[in-house]
């Protein structure tokens, strides 16, 4: 019997694959399979994630082997043990899949530049820009520069910046206070975990988000101040 059983993933697989696994590095190396599942009697699922009941090892065995894929322990500490039947190799491959695609969405760094005066509907449009990447799992930084005489008053951009933070906060925190460098303010929001993600902007339908309608009036208190740096003033 223990020849006749494929190690994993049916019998025309090379066993170098096989024996890959088993490096310290793997870290699916320690899920047991085949035969390596210890113990006499487990529950069994079907492929199609149906149960098949409590069966002998080796029945359930040689009914992997009948589909020519593996019998997979998902719960080694139920009693008895339950065991999947599967393509081990291809839920390795979909696992590592989502880990990288995961890692890589993380890394990723979006900007969302603003102005000092900017209008209500193009603010909210930002907002909803840096909504959607918070959801996607990437870092935003939050940018606004600078023109002219409205470095003499800096005050307007924090004013933008902090108003834009406040309406992300469902979905991330500033990693730090908004800082000025030369004539740019930046901030960086790093998004929540994904199950205390609040959508503000969006309405989620299936895997899709929905843009929703903002409110408008104004982005900052100080138009005072914002009239004093129209040019010729």
């Amino acid at each position: 019997m223990a020849n006749s059983f494929p190690p994993a993933g049916g019998a025309n697989r090379p066993n170098q694959q096989y024996q890959r696994r088993f490096n310290n590095n793997d870290p699916f190396a320690n899920i047991r399979r085949n035969l390596r599942i210890r113990a006499p009697e487990i529950r069994v699922i079907s492929p199609e994630g149906k149960q098949l009941g409590v069966m002998q090892t080796t029945k359930a065995m040689a009914l992997a082997q009948q589909f020519s894929l593996d019998l997979v322990e998902v719960a080694p500490n139920a009693q008895p043990p339950v065991c999947r039947i599967m393509d081990f190799h291809k839920y390795v491959y979909e696992e590592q899949k989502k880990t990288s695609h995961a890692k890589s969405t993380a890394s990723k760094i979006k900007e969302v530049e603003f102005t000092a005066r900017i209008e209500p509907h193009d603010f909210f449009t930002k907002l909803r820009h840096a909504e959607a990447f918070l959801d996607n799992g990437a870092k935003v930084k939050l940018r606004l520069k600078f023109r002219g005489r409205e470095l003499a008053h800096t005050e307007i951009g924090f004013s933008v910046m902090r108003r834009a933070i406040d309406e992300l906060e469902g979905m991330g925190h500033p990693d730090n206070e908004p800082k000025l460098l030369g004539k740019q303010l930046n901030v960086m929001i790093s998004p929540h975990p994904a199950n205390k993600r609040k959508l503000r902007f969006h309405a989620r339908e299936g895997d899709t988000l929905v843009a929703l309608e903002t409110p408008g009036g104004p982005v900052v208190a100080p138009v005072a101040h914002a009239e004093s740096l129209t040019p010729g003033r």
